[in-house]
């Protein structure tokens, strides 16, 4: 059975064919337009004039939705006592109870020569709460594919304590960490391309400190030169690669709460430290 997930939309109801294919789709929450979010009529009548009968254009199987902290005016609307196209929506359950569940956070293991760590602890223990008819689920991230081609292996457990197809998630599952990289490497660019045309910021190439970063482990690009074959090809100056999960960039992916949230930490770099000017003063971009 193969599960999309959705989340943060806020609004914007994206059309099946932009959809992937699946058995089950989760909406995670954040559904509700930002202009609707403080006034329970407005978001009622987006719920069932927007939402739900986009629902009924989808060819999911099951379509799951667990409403976010952005829509809390939900909890207050009794979904059941509507129709949809003359018939009653009553298959659509909606959950609202007191009752909290058990977070238990697995980290900060250290793994086996193989790769038995983290992820194939977090999934082994959820298929232990389930053998013993527990309700529980298992939260992963998004895999760095730096060691998926070393010994430690992917980042989908292993033996039968993992989760499938595991070669769709450990290769760029959800394009997070490629996102993360192109951005990081513009910011690198553009340190590099003001140099080249005049550094009036008198950037001590030197010491630089902002490293380009690349989703995968090659310990010989750790310490590189670039800026070779010529004028115009920029100024030459030492440089190196981090993996990518290792940013600043990815840092602010990790501190957000939503994509909304993310949005607005990235529009806030105003400055970041770069490196030392020729006189020791720290460059601000």
């Amino acid at each position: 059975m193969k599960y999309v997930a959705l989340s943060d939309f806020h609004g914007y109801l994206i059309p099946m064919e932009e959809l992937p294919e699946g058995d089950v789709l989760l909406i995670c929450g954040d559904i509700l337009p930002l202009s609707v979010q403080r006034d329970t009529v407005a978001a009622t009548v987006w719920f069932v004039t927007q939402f739900l009968p986009w629902t009924q254009t989808l060819s999911y199987k099951y379509i799951v939705f667990i409403a976010g902290n952005h829509d809390f005016l939900l909890e207050k609307l009794d979904i059941k006592n509507y129709t949809l196209y003359g018939e009653n929506i009553s298959k659509v359950d909606y959950i609202n109870g007191n009752k909290k569940g058990k977070l238990v956070l697995v980290t900060s293991i250290n793994p086996t020569p193989y790769g038995e760590g983290k992820t194939t602890m977090s999934i082994g223990i959820n298929d232990a709460f389930r053998k013993l008819n527990k309700n529980s689920i298992v939260v992963l991230r998004e895999p760095s594919m730096g060691p998926v081609f070393g010994i430690k292996g992917g980042a989908a457990g292993g033996g039968y304590s993992q989760v499938v197809p595991m070669e769709d998630i450990n290769l760029h599952f959800t394009g997070d960490i490629h996102a993360m990289t192109t951005a990081n490497n513009l910011l690198c660019a553009a340190i590099d391309n003001h140099i080249h045309q005049g550094n009036m910021l008198n950037i001590d190439s030197r010491r630089i400190v902002f490293k380009r970063v690349m989703d995968m482990n090659d310990r010989s690009l750790r310490n590189i030169v670039v800026g070779l074959g010529g004028k115009i090809n920029g100024v030459p100056r030492e440089d190196g690669f981090m993996i990518t999960v290792a940013s600043e960039i990815m840092a602010i992916l990790c501190l957000a709460t939503d994509l909304t949230d993310l949005k607005n930490r990235f529009a806030k770099i105003i400055e970041f430290f770069a490196g030392l000017r020729i006189d020791n003063k720290p460059v601000i971009l």
